[in-house]
């Protein structure tokens, strides 16, 4: 598959002097997929939802949801993703939320209409799949008091202090969101590629998840890193070659190999617009340098600068939660940590021209 063609459907090339794209498009294509993916997670681990299910973080709880590997404590369920889950990725997540928010703003724009009160007196719902630390689940529940907020992760959310309209589920999405069918009013993904075995399969039960009117939010990252001319950088392993392609290909090739799907980044678009369901599917692309090395000292450059300081900071976090996924997929712990330190000092002297794009897809439920 040539990547390139994957990520040219969604840029026009007069978009090339902007940190962000945009596409909207009301149409719809053909139905797609019905698959739902299945793992080895017990069936008794799941929420009874939409029953109300409060999670106690209690050590106990946290012993079962949670193991050792490689030094880092991962969740006990999946077996796609193997990205930590301890305290150390909570904070890694929790200081990635200001980044994203940063670069994109909090929510799409439909969310209003979304969550606007109609005459029929039904509680609004929102939906947030893959929650991490909670940070954007926490933020909708206070935003929108009156709405039902749901969190859904493979651990508990480590937070004590939930407000009252928010709860935590531990569960297993690659399993199907039968159980959810017809219940909200929004649903929220970011940054999930790495555990889920069927992209496609899930947004198809997102579409039956969501109610008329509702909002589907997704954002993803394809594990390519891109030149200042945004040309994918290849990773090789020739002397002099940069760090940061060849680091994010091992996690690539990684993730792959326990089923996860992170060339979902550069297709949801068209699989959003392939289900009849779904209409106003709007793409954005946001090119985020990956350290502080733009030259000038314009009100822009300043801005992407300061985005490519905290981008900095997260990929660095980022090295040390992708070990213990490296290290199980066979390579060995003098390479990692080569891969690690080339990439810290690579990230510190914010001398290569690399950025990442993240991708957002968004659309309304017919």
């Amino acid at each position: 598959m040539d990547a390139l063609s994957d990520y040219s459907d969604h840029w026009d090339d007069s978009m090339s002097d902007s940190s962000q794209s945009d596409h909207s498009d009301a149409s719809m294509g053909t139905y797609r997929s019905e698959a739902s993916s299945r793992t080895s997670v017990d069936m008794s681990v799941r929420s009874a939802s939409p029953a109300r299910s409060v999670v106690s973080v209690t050590d106990s709880v946290r012993a079962q949801a949670i193991r050792e590997e490689h030094g880092r404590g991962v969740n006990n369920y999946s077996d796609v993703y193997l990205l930590p889950a301890d305290d150390d990725e909570v904070n890694r997540l929790n200081h990635q939320h200001i980044l994203m928010t940063k670069i994109m703003g909090k929510y799409p724009p439909p969310i209003l209409e979304a969550m606007r009160q109609d005459d029929h007196g039904e509680t609004k719902a929102i939906l947030d799949l893959g929650c991490g630390g909670g940070n954007w689940i926490m933020d909708a529940a206070h935003d929108f008091p009156e709405a039902s907020c749901v969190a859904v992760d493979l651990v508990p959310m480590q937070i004590l202090d939930m407000p009252p309209n928010c709860r935590s589920e531990v569960d297993d999405i690659n399993l199907g969101l039968e159980h959810f069918y017809g219940d909200f009013n929004v649903v929220h993904m970011r940054l999930i590629n790495t555990g889920i075995k069927d992209y496609a399969g899930l947004i198809v039960h997102i579409s039956r998840v969501l109610r008329p009117g509702g909002l589907i939010d997704m954002l993803e990252f394809g594990y390519k890193i891109f030149d200042n001319n945004r040309q994918i950088v290849p990773p090789s392993e020739a002397p002099g070659s940069t760090w940061l392609p060849r680091w994010f290909d091992k996690i690539y090739i990684a993730v792959g190999r326990r089923g996860g799907c992170l060339d979902s980044a550069s297709h949801m678009y068209g699989w959003v617009k392939d289900i009849p369901a779904f209409t106003d599917v709007t793409y954005r692309g946001f090119w985020t340098p990956t350290s502080p090395w733009l030259k000038g000292h314009d009100p822009e450059t300043k801005h992407q600068n300061d985005l490519g300081r905290l981008m900095r900071d997260d990929i660095k976090e980022f090295l040390k939660s992708g070990r213990p996924l490296l290290l199980a997929s066979g390579l060995s712990v003098a390479y990692v940590d080569e891969l690690e330190n080339g990439c810290r000092q690579e990230l510190d002297e914010a001398k290569a021209p690399h950025y990442i794009v993240l991708e957002q897809v968004y659309a309304r439920r017919r």
